[in-house]
């Protein structure tokens, strides 16, 4: 009888790891889909939903766009880096990546198409996360707008594909999805935000102009770090080696550092 006892028992707990087991592997498989599959609506269905509405606003925040992360116990600030095209700032990834800071990296398809080798070495890197820079690096709009003598996407069909040319082509190399979108200039309507959200983005915007699309001297850049507050999100660039971006951010991670701050990524 003790024996029938001992045997039910120990089926009995198999039983129940087993259960556990398998719940925690559902648990873990379900998010890994989470992050390696995204249900879009159709480029059809946005056309339908958003055919008569004409945007009002054009800008670089509004209402759908992430400029700002609450506030944390310790402060944090959120640096930011865009590639659009041309080169590789290898010196300024480097200082990052010997001092331990994290970044988030916006890539356009057409620096990944020049320089694959180094994306796939930055997508591998646990300091970066990597999102969604556009495709042609456009602002978006459903109209043509045009900022910095940089036409717009000019339909809704525009900025889909804007949008997922670029989220495919990461998906084909990372195997992941990125949630942040930041178009070409950081300029959007607000229909264009919309399917943004549609397709399931975060719009990564900014509080803190770094370097000024790559423009600003190294003595602006620093005096930047002013402006910078708990849940500052900080725009600069890292495809522009021969500006004073990387020297200028040589000198603001220290000087944040030693306001308290301490680094995190977009994710």
């Amino acid at each position: 009888m003790n024996k029938k006892l001992i045997f039910f028992s120990i089926v009995g707990i198999s039983f129940t790891i087993l259960l556990c087991v398998g719940a925690l592997l559902f648990i873990t498989q379900n998010t890994q889909d989470k992050q390696t599959s995204k249900k879009t609506p159709s480029l059809e269905s946005l056309q339908v939903k958003y055919a008569n509405i004409t945007p009002k606003l054009w800008g670089e925040k509004m209402e759908g766009i992430t400029s700002l992360l609450p506030s944390e116990a310790s402060p944090v600030v959120y640096l930011t880096f865009d590639a659009c095209s041309g080169a590789y700032d290898k010196a300024l990834i480097d200082y990052l990546s010997e001092n331990k800071i994290e970044a988030t990296l916006f890539i356009n398809s057409r620096w990944i198409d020049k320089h694959e080798q180094d994306f796939l070495a930055l997508a591998h890197n646990p300091l970066f996360s990597i999102q969604n820079h556009g495709t042609l690096h456009r602002p978006l709009s459903v109209n043509g707008k045009s900022i910095y003598n940089i036409k717009g996407t000019d339909s809704i069909q525009g900025v889909y594909n804007e949008i997922m040319g670029n989220d495919r082509r990461i998906f084909e190399l990372t195997g992941k999805h990125p949630r942040y979108f930041r178009s070409g200039t950081a300029y959007y309507d607000e229909v264009a935000v919309s399917i943004a959200k549609d397709l399931g983005y975060e719009i990564g915007g900014f509080d803190v102009l770094g370097d000024g699309g790559a423009t600003f001297s190294k003595e602006k850049i620093i005096k930047q770090v002013n402006k910078v507050k708990n849940g500052s999100i900080l725009i600069s660039h890292f495809n522009r080696p021969k500006s004073d971006t990387f020297a200028g951010i040589k000198e603001v991670v220290p000087l944040l550092q030693k306001k308290g701050f301490s680094f995190k990524k977009l994710e």
